[in-house]
């Protein structure tokens, strides 16, 4: 087993099964944000390291005999890498708290669900997806098989950055794709990690390649050049938009997940205490720091006042810490700056006229100001003019909006440019069947929020992105479909005469 030094060590570019250092003698240091202390130095890649790991992946490709290797074998090959994964958890678990600040629970939630998504993807693979289809002509046999898309840049954030780049390397293996990996320069530690263990389950050279940068150094050498044919990110909206142009000019495929502003729907027949329970959880779990956060609260009027009072009174106890104490709820936003950007949407919440319930401000306790920490915070009387509604503030701050009929909830939950996740409480079954329905968002949680299985396709409408990850939809995003016509008996046609 590896150690979790080994796990995370120099150099840190994998690019054609060798770990080099970045050819420009760049490093970033990584800050644990629940104390500000550096837990390790990486090396940073440049254009060059990009463009080197992109022609690996072209030639691993179009000559090493990947797309062609056997489905069991590359079945095999994501088997192995689900079983390191579990041998390594205890390290890997930790690497992730350590270098995101989520608690250990959550670290070890995430190590559960990746070890999954490698399994359930060796197990579709099994299953095939050709098919025949009957022409009317018993002499013609006709075909459609899928094929893998080709060389593909995965591109995941930093909120969970190891879940997340799971949900693109599993389905690319599984389709015989080649890769270049750039996890978010912010939190690379555990997609270091994973190719460690990806090298050690003997993957072929060229097949998956590493690099850790920012966007703006390497990007336009992973999404700006006719050698990808497929860009995957998972990120943030402008980002997303200037992916879509690149890629634009080459006519290269991309699947993007750009967010969301997710809402809560509950009507006054919910059951209160479970209600209230999962807006918590689904508004300040990871510290709001996740795309499908229910961070807009919908609340019929007949029950908003005193769900409400009970929210704040039970978020204004949630207990804060670092993520290697197991008594902390929830743990530090990623960094300073990220805490920053929070704090200024708590500014304009207050400036455009919503009333601030509980939090809005760092906490006191001695033990966490070297941290980037910000309490739970509640915003009522919000309505859908105020940006604090409208934009994906991506931390720890939940706002109220009241509804007195379903079609106003309908109509509220729809007003939003984005489109990932949407909630619903309600004990009337006719009318939650309605609300699924009639919600245009990409995962819809009926007395339920936030849970997901890999099985199920992920994804959203409108400025949430293109495309779906996990499920059959997340194999074949990573596939080109051909249609093969064979015609057993040919013949002279006849269309044209012969004189």
């Amino acid at each position: 087993m590896l150690t979790e030094d080994e796990l995370c060590c120099g150099p840190h570019l994998y690019i054609d099964g060798k770990w080099v250092p970045a050819q420009g003698g760049g490093t970033r240091d990584i800050v644990n944000p629940a104390d500000g202390t550096v837990i390790a130095t990486v090396d940073e890649a440049d254009r060059a390291d990009a463009v080197a790991a992109v022609a690996a992946a072209r030639t691993a490709f179009d000559t090493g005999g990947w797309p062609q290797t056997p489905v069991a074998e590359r079945i095999a090959y994501l088997l192995a890498i689900a079983d390191l994964l579990d041998e390594h958890r205890d390290h890997i678990a930790r690497l992730e708290t350590l270098d995101t600040g989520k608690t250990l629970r959550e670290s070890y939630i995430d190590l559960h669900d990746v070890v999954e998504v490698f399994r359930y993807y060796a197990r579709l693979a099994a299953t095939g997806s050709d098919r025949l289809v009957d022409t009317g002509n018993p002499a013609i046999i006709s075909r459609v098989v899928r094929e893998p898309a080709g060389v593909c840049a995965l591109i995941a954030p930093w909120n969970y950055p190891l879940l997340q780049m799971s949900w693109k390397i599993a389905p690319a293996l599984a389709a015989g794709c080649t890769m270049v990996v750039k996890p978010s320069e912010v939190t690379p530690l555990t997609t270091i990690a994973l190719m460690r263990l990806i090298d050690r389950a003997g993957v072929p050279a060229g097949v998956v390649n590493l690099i850790q940068s920012s966007g703006a150094t390497v990007g336009p050498a992973l999404t700006d050049t006719p050698d990808v044919d497929l860009i995957s990110f998972t990120g943030g909206a402008a980002t997303g938009e200037a992916i879509a142009r690149n890629a634009a000019g080459h006519i290269t495929r991309v699947a993007l997940e750009l967010g969301g502003k997710n809402p809560h729907i509950i009507f006054p027949d919910a059951e209160f205490d479970s209600a209230v329970d999962a807006v918590l959880t689904g508004a300040f779990l990871h510290s709001g720091q996740v795309c499908s956060a229910g961070t807009r609260l919908i609340l019929h009027e007949d029950i908003a006042d005193a769900f409400v009072a009970e929210l704040s009174w039970r978020a204004a106890g949630i207990r804060i810490g670092p993520g290697l104490d197991e008594t902390s709820e929830t743990g530090p936003l990623v960094s300073e700056q990220h805490r920053a950007k929070v704090e200024a949407y708590v500014a304009l919440g207050i400036s455009e006229g919503a009333r601030l319930v509980t939090g809005g401000a760092r906490p006191e306790a001695a033990r966490l100001q070297a941290g980037s920490f910000y309490l739970p915070t509640i915003f009522d009387g919000c309505h859908r003019g105020m940006r604090i509604v409208q934009e994906e503030t991506f931390g720890p701050i939940l706002t109220v909006e009241r509804f007195s009929t379903e079609a106003q909830a309908i109509a509220l939950g729809n007003d939003t440019a984005y489109g990932l996740a949407a909630g619903v409480r309600t004990a009337d079954a006719a009318r939650g069947e309605r609300l699924v329905r009639a919600l245009r968002h990409g995962t819809v949680w009926l007395n339920d929020f936030g849970y997901y299985t890999p099985a199920a396709e992920w994804g959203g409408f409108g400025r949430s992105g293109i495309g779906r990850e996990l499920g059959p939809s997340g194999l074949a995003e990573y596939q080109e479909t051909k249609h093969i016509w064979h015609n057993t008996a040919p013949a002279v046609g006849g269309w044209f005469s012969d004189n």
